[in-house]
């Protein structure tokens, strides 16, 4: 089947974008662990070591689950989304300097490295999800949502939360390094004030307004609402988690098309 001769071009610079892109990625896995691909495993296994401590000292101090019957569930529903913003956010926001040697070929641009990272970001949480799953199907617990399409769409939309927020650092930490710093120290706060370790509707009124404006605990509250009927909605706004992922991500572009030469020169 012969191709058109004007779609040429775009097929060419497709395989092109895509080649490219390949490399960032590989390169991005053997850089991460070991210089080797399977290092790229024990990122994915990181958030999940986390929950797994976590979920051991709550059960050693006796902790019981607010809502259903599973301690584990109940504080996984809250954990995956919080550290899936806070692993992915900070990889995304790394991403740039750590791959800054690959935008010394021409044919890398800035893009092709936000958007290499961004995909490398989704498969190692899905992988992370995966292992939850099978975790806590082994120690007996159910870990499938009451409204399993509520639950992937909390879970997409923290994504795009991550990688908004992540792609916006990524391009202040080119010219301010040590911003990577402050983000990592304002993660801690995030992950404290985003519902994981409480019911965000327990709380007195005056302690919800400002909670309210942290898009990670909507995130949790819309994940919790897809594994327990009754759960309360009083603070969910799935509006906002939404629009403050786009626009992280479209801030985070129009800086990287505005600014691509600076960075390229810095």
């Amino acid at each position: 089947m012969a191709i058109n001769p004007e779609r040429r071009p775009i097929r060419a610079a497709l395989i092109e974008k895509h080649n490219v892109m390949k490399a960032v990625m590989l390169r991005d896995m053997r850089s991460r662990f070991f210089n080797h691909g399977l290092g790229f495993l024990l990122v994915s296994l990181w958030p999940l070591a986390h929950i797994l401590i976590l979920l051991t000292i709550y059960r050693l101090v006796g902790r019981i689950a607010p809502f259903g019957d599973s301690l584990a569930v109940f504080f996984a529903s809250g954990l995956v989304p919080t550290l899936t913003f806070t692993y992915v956010s900070r990889f995304m926001g790394l991403s740039l300097i750590l791959n800054k040697p690959m935008l010394a070929f021409p044919v890398v641009k800035v893009l092709d490295v936000m958007a290499a990272r961004a995909v490398l970001e989704i498969i190692a949480a899905f992988v992370t999800l995966f292992f939850i799953f099978v975790i806590l199907l082994i120690s007996g617990a159910d870990p499938f949502p009451r409204d399993p399409f509520q639950a992937l769409y909390a879970y997409l939309s923290v994504l795009l939360l991550a990688i908004g927020v992540g792609s916006l650092v990524g391009v202040i930490t080119m010219f301010f390094r040590f911003f990577v710093t402050i983000y990592a120290l304002f993660l801690i706060i995030v992950y404290l004030l985003s519902g994981t370790l409480f019911v965000a509707a327990a709380l007195p009124a005056a302690a919800i307004y400002p909670l309210s404006f942290n898009p990670v605990l909507h995130a949790v509250e819309w994940m919790r609402l897809s594994y327990y009927e009754g759960y309360s909605t009083q603070i969910l706004d799935k509006q906002y988690l939404i629009i403050f992922g786009l626009t992280a991500l479209c801030l985070g572009l129009l800086m990287e098309r505005l600014l691509r030469r600076i960075m390229l020169e810095s």
